[in-house]
């Protein structure tokens, strides 16, 4: 094929046309994931839609121990005495933001112990694999993450950033 200035609209509309049929065989997301470009972020807390299912879902099985604001049990950091921990805050009062988002994800849904190869640890808080789905747990997650002010948000960002890089 000749490149010469006659041929240019014929190319220009061919690439044009690669670029709507591609497009439309995968769809926006598919075309940025092949690009590199699609958010890979797990948790989504800028997304109203998700944090709105989110928070339904953590009113209905977790605000019963981590209470409607994300409080906590009173007294969290101090082992029951049956030995076990109450349950945390999920707020920026606690400690959830320093743990990266696969990892909470994973603590959600296999129970803290097979998340954190933990043996001999018991707690109170159940695996949701049986209860949730992952897109509930993501959900959850995001609901809370959505609640952090933006300098804690962006810490966790660092943090989930830092674990990608480790895998």
């Amino acid at each position: 094929m000749n490149l010469d200035s006659k041929n240019l609209p014929a190319i220009t509309i061919g690439i044009f046309t690669l670029a709507i049929v591609g497009w439309l065989a995968y769809g926006s997301e598919g075309i940025l994931k092949t690009l590199g470009a699609k958010d890979t972020r797990l948790l989504k807390p800028d997304d109203p839609k998700i944090v709105a299912i989110g928070q339904a879902v953590y009113l209905a099985n977790c605000a019963s121990c981590h209470g409607k604001g994300l409080e906590g049990q009173p007294d969290w950091q101090t082992p029951k005495p049956d030995g076990r921990r109450p349950a945390p805050p999920h707020d920026v009062s606690g400690h959830t933001w320093h743990h990266a988002s696969a990892l909470l994800f994973d603590m959600t849904k296999y129970g803290i112990a097979e998340a954190a190869g933990l043996e001999n640890y018991d707690t109170d808080m159940p695996a949701y694999q049986d209860v949730l789905t992952d897109e509930e747990i993501i959900a959850v997650l995001s609901f809370i993450k959505s609640t952090w002010p933006e300098e804690i948000r962006q810490k966790h960002d660092q943090l989930d950033q830092a674990a990608a890089r480790r895998n």
